[in-house]
């Protein structure tokens, strides 16, 4: 793996830890009813709770990963690098789909459980009834449960596409493959035998020869 994605990883990793940890100590912190105090009885008194502030922390660093992975990763959309097979890329589309979708919904329970917790002092009621309004339980935790779920989501395409662009051979894509050594220079032919001489084509003979055998 390349230093740009562990680089990533590491910083989306890190948001991730810090988006369960807020998460969920504001689902401890948040302003419970038994801490109500009824003044009067159109008249509900709220303790300060941490809950605002950690779940905003909460939806600022769930952001912050979400943007992070995107720009790494590019537009999905009109990538024109390598791409993965299709069941890898129909994955990989999945996995962006459902990480954007759990990403709005716990960025937005966020903002509204921390909205909800920022009651200070006295708030007063003027209806039929009286009630006294304090966020019910498991809105933070639901949250923060959807912001890791699109983060290892986010992740999990990040590194489908990464590795798609690094390791073309690995997704199908494969390349041309080595060809063999070829050596260059002129070619070299053996030289051609020497003719061989037939039984009935004539011989030369010298004249000399010729005179040695008659005085023989």
């Amino acid at each position: 793996m390349e230093r740009k994605a562990v680089a990533v990883c590491s910083v989306v990793a890190f948001l991730g830890l810090l988006v369960v940890a807020t998460g969920f100590a504001a689902e401890g912190t948040r302003i419970k009813l038994s801490q109500v105090i009824q003044v009067t009885p159109n008249t509900c008194t709220y303790p300060r709770s941490p809950a605002l502030g950690l779940g905003l922390a909460a939806a600022l660093s769930l952001l912050v990963a979400q943007l992070t992975i995107n720009v790494s990763t590019g537009c999905i959309c009109c990538i024109r690098g390598p791409r993965p097979p299709a069941s890898k890329w129909r994955t990989t589309v999945v996995c962006f789909v459902i990480s954007w979708f759990t990403f709005i919904i716990a960025f937005l329970l966020l903002l509204t459980g921390a909205a909800l917790n920022d009651r200070r002092g006295e708030e007063s009621y003027y209806f039929g009834y009286y009630e006294c309004y304090v966020l019910k339980p498991g809105v933070f935790a639901v949250a923060t449960i959807l912001a890791t779920a699109s983060i290892v989501l986010g992740l999990f395409y990040y590194l489908i596409l990464n590795s798609a662009k690094n390791n073309p051979t690995v997704w199908g894509n494969p390349s041309v493959p080595p060809q063999a050594n070829i050596a260059m220079g002129q070619p070299q032919f053996p030289p051609p035998p020497p003719p061989q001489q037939r039984s009935g084509d004539p011989v030369f003979v010298h004249e000399d020869t010729y005179m040695r055998r008659q005085y023989t």
